[in-house]
Formats: structure tokens, sequence, C-alpha cells
């Protein structure tokens, strides 16, 4: 997913005047990384197929399921605010 070259170790924390709200556990747990990353690229894959189809309504929900697979790891390693 390219997920891993976008959190670099260190970036779980605040440097100057950059901020984060990536998780500790991001860098913890890699397996379950590469887990959520997989099932967002395969979500992904799908909405290009269906996209293509021009259908609205499957997209709408294509749409959907690729957004659940984002929020999957927002809701487990992003912090709130």
């Amino acid at each position: 997913s390219g997920m891993g070259a976008l959190y670099g170790p260190g970036t779980d924390k605040d440097l100057g005047s950059q901020k984060t709200r990536v998780k500790p556990e991001f860098f913890q747990q890699p397996d379950e990384v590469k887990k959520l990353a997989l099932a967002f690229i395969k979500e992904a894959n799908e909405l290009q197929k269906v996209a293509a189809t021009g259908d609205a309504a499957a997209i709408k929900a294509q749409f959907g399921k690729t957004g659940e697979s984002c929020k999957a790891c927002h809701d487990k390693f992003r912090k709130d605010e």
C-alpha cells in the first residue's frame, strides 16, 4: 500500500510546528497495519472496477466500502483531536 513509506520512525511524535495524529501503536503492530492496508487496497481496486461500469448506485455502494476500510485504520491508529 505504501503506507509504511508515509510514516517513518519518529513520525508519531510532534516535531516543531509539524503535528501528527498517528498513534505509536501504528509502529508497534505492523501485522495489523498490513492487514488494514491490504483491505483498503482490495476495496480501492474494486472501486476502480465498479467506477468503470458507470453504475452510480454500485459506485456509491463501493465508495462506502472503500471509506469503511479507511475508517478502520483511522479508528485504530489515528489520535483524536
